[in-house]
């Protein structure tokens, strides 16, 4: 079910799992909610995350008090690029996951947020 990276904000997080691949981050919060940030990869684009600032460890077990979504175009990608920040803080700490998607600018270079049906 697709759902706002905003509905984070005042949820407790009891686990971040990321995949070997780099391109599926799951939240797994205290109320039993778990969300999916991913990318379903196409044949001629590519969607991972490049890097994450900040110790995961500081969103568990805290409420988290801002979670933020923005992008912008990557000037430096040879053919068409898109970062997309997912930004996190709790009382102990602040972190953004930073992802890159590249392709020839026809296939798609989001990021998918869902909430996973139990």
């Amino acid at each position: 079910m697709d759902a706002s990276f905003y509905e984070l904000t005042g949820k407790t997080l009891n686990d971040i799992d990321i995949n070997d691949s780099k391109d599926v981050i799951k939240f797994i919060c205290s109320d039993g909610t778990v969300y999916i940030l991913y990318h379903e990869q196409d044949c001629c684009e590519i969607v991972n995350i490049e890097d994450i600032t900040g110790d995961l460890e500081d969103l568990l077990y805290s409420e988290i008090i801002i979670s933020e979504e923005s992008t912008e175009e990557c000037k430096e990608c040879s053919d068409h690029g898109t970062w997309t920040f997912y930004k996190l803080a709790t009382s102990k700490g602040y972190v953004t996951i930073r992802w890159l998607g590249e392709s020839n600018g026809s296939y798609s270079e989001s990021v998918t947020f869902k909430r996973q049906l139990i």
